[in-house]
Parts: structure tokens; C-alpha cells; sequence
């Protein structure tokens, strides 16, 4: 049977040439491919015009990064309480795992900022290194839609969609306020901005495009944070929140994806790539990876991969998470 690759290579000189779209700007944009270049997606997104009062003039910058900050510390600190008890959990192992790549990122200093990295997916030294790596990935070159996890490693990944001339679709945070929003260059990106404004909670919140639950739209590959991931199955560790289950639930039984075939790819550090997460001891709602991105390699999930949930696991739901996403009500 087909095993797992390790492909280790050189960047390659468009790997290169993308190290300037970190200093791109609104004037000095990529051009953007002719339709046809890259996978063709259906969309019927809330136009322009449409946006809701988030992403239109009187915006609060200040009021919303307090509200957010505030609101992840709570997040955070409810994570700490459940980690305190995790013998009792359904899962304990994901929980031991976690708190060994947390503290050897730590220990080792492969941890970039925002320190210290418990209780988040862990932002990483050569974070932008493994994004261009992924730019260089078929699938990657191929999309027209991607789907990236709002976390600070997968920052560079949401730049490099954008000035791709590709539309990003990510979650507003915790989906607390809402759904999706979507952001290109050709619709989001106003005179004098640059596209890393684009790339941040903020940004999003200001200048993206609300999706609605019932819009049409096919996603055509899914980039996802993770704490630890193991390229034997593909199985994967977040943070312990459940979001990016919750978000594939959603898109699947929406019909925005195809749970068996639409790629999910994740970015980590060398050090988060783990042999010892049993994937028989994955809980129904896990989604594995099919593609295993760090700075220094790739690694592709072979026939040993985990398979991959569809809908809404309505049943794992607590009611705290119920009520505090208005999408599930």
C-alpha cells in the first residue's frame, strides 16, 4: 500500500519569489490568474454593498480588541480548568500530548510570539518558512477558495492566499460573532492598504465579507492549526476547543466541502510532528490531515489515514458551546 512520503528539498525560486508578498502593498499587487488558471468555485457570498454593520464605517478598533482580549483570556482560562481535571475526560491523552509540545516549545525556545504558548495553537519559529513550503504544494497553486484557521501561525498562510490573488475564507474567532467572512485583494482590499491588515482579527472583523449560513460556495482546500500531529494516520491535537471539528461539521453538512475528498493541511513546527497519538482513541468528530507542512518538509498521510467525520456532531456539543455560538441556535 501507498505509505507515507517525506519529501525534505530545497526552497524553490517561486518559494523565493514569495517572500515578497510580505511587504506587499494595495499598488504593488500580484496579478491576479485568469479564471480558468486555478479550481473554478461557485460562490454566492454577501456582496460588498451587503456587509453588515461589522464591516463598515464606524468600526471600534479599540472596543473590539479589548472585547476580544478579554473574551480569549476567558477562553483560555476555562481551557486551564479543563486540563486540571482531564483524567476525567474522554480523551486525557490529547491532553498529556499537549501539555508535552507546549512545554518543549517553551523549553527549546522554538515558540514565537504570543508567549507563553499553553492553552493556544502555538505560533513558531519558521512559521513563514512552512507557508511558503505550502504555497509550493499543487493543491495549494490549484485553488481558488481556501479555508485557513484565524490562529497567528497561520497568518503568513492567509497572506500568501490573498496575494495569490485567491479568496480566504476564515472563522471569525471562536465563531462568537457570527459565521465566516471572506477577504481577496480585488474586493476587500482598499487604496493605501496593505495586505497583512487583511490577515488579523481585526482586519477581518473591519473589512471582511460576512458569509451567510445558506451561501453557495465550494472550499477547495482546508488549512488548519495544531499543537501536535501524527503523519502516520494524519491525526491531529488543537488547543482543546473543538473549533476546527466544529467548523468542518458545519461546511460538510453544509455541502461546502466533501469530507472524502477536499484536502486538510496543517502547519507546524518540526517538533510537533509526533509517533504517539493512537488514532483508534479519536473521538468521532476529530479531523485528520492529508498533508503535513514545517519549515523543512512535507509530509504526506498515506493510506494509513484516519477517516474524515461529516455534519455536526450534535451529540458532543455541551450546552455552554451551544449557547455561545449563534450559528448552532
Amino acid at each position: 500500500g501507498r505509505e507515507s512520503k517525506l519529501v525534505s528539498r530545497p526552497v524553490s525560486s517561486r518559494t523565493q519569489m514569495l517572500t515578497s508578498v510580505f511587504a506587499f502593498n494595495h499598488h504593488a499587487r500580484l496579478p491576479r490568474p485568469a479564471h480558468g488558471e486555478r479550481g473554478v468555485h461557485s460562490a454566492v457570498l454577501l456582496p460588498r454593498s451587503s456587509r453588515p454593520a461589522m464591516a463598515v464605517d464606524g468600526f471600534d478598533a479599540a472596543s473590539f480588541e479589548t472585547d476580544r482580549l478579554a473574551k480569549d483570556a476567558d477562553a483560555m482560562e476555562a481551557m486551564a480548568a479543563e486540563e486540571a481535571t482531564f483524567a476525567k475526560l474522554r480523551t486525557p491523552w490529547k491532553w498529556a500530548v499537549r501539555r508535552r509540545i507546549w512545554d518543549m516549545m517553551e523549553a527549546e525556545d522554538y515558540a514565537e510570539w504570543p508567549r507563553p504558548v499553553h492553552h493556544r495553537i502555538p505560533n513558531f519559529v519558521g512559521a513563514e518558512a512552512a507557508a511558503m513550503r505550502l504555497a509550493d504544494l499543487p493543491e495549494f497553486q490549484s485553488a481558488s477558495l481556501v479555508k485557513v484557521n484565524p490562529d497567528t501561525p497561520q497568518r503568513p498562510v492567509r497572506r500568501l492566499v490573498l496575494s495569490e490573488g485567491k479568496t480566504l475564507l476564515t472563522p471569525q474567532p471562536r465563531l462568537r460573532t457570527g459565521f465566516f467572512s471572506t477577504l481577496s485583494v480585488d474586493e476587500n482590499l482598499e487604496p493605501g492598504m496593505r495586505v497583512d491588515q487583511l490577515t488579523n482579527s481585526k482586519g477581518v472583523a473591519q473589512h471582511g465579507t460576512q458569509v451567510t449560513l445558506d451561501a453557495q460556495y465550494t472550499v477547495d482546500l482546508v488549512v488548519v492549526g495544531s499543537t501536535a500531529v501524527c503523519p502516520a494516520t494524519g491525526a491531529r491535537v488543537g488547543k482543546g476547543e473543538g473549533f476546527a471539528e466544529l467548523e468542518w461539521g458545519i461546511l460538510s453538512g453544509q455541502g461546502n466541502l466533501d469530507p472524502q475528498t477536499t484536502l486538510v493541511v496543517t502547519t507546524v513546527h518540526d517538533c510537533q510532528v509526533v509517533s504517539d497519538m493512537p488514532a483508534g482513541q479519536l473521538t468521532k468528530h476529530d479531523v485528520p490531515v492529508d498533508v503535513i507542512v514545517t519549515p523543512t518538509r512535507v509530509l504526506r498521510v498515506g493510506q494509513g489515514r484516519a477517516p474524515k467525520p461529516s455534519g455536526v456532531m450534535w451529540d458532543l456539543l455541551s450546552p455552554q458551546k451551544l449557547s455561545q455560538i449563534k450559528v448552532l441556535r
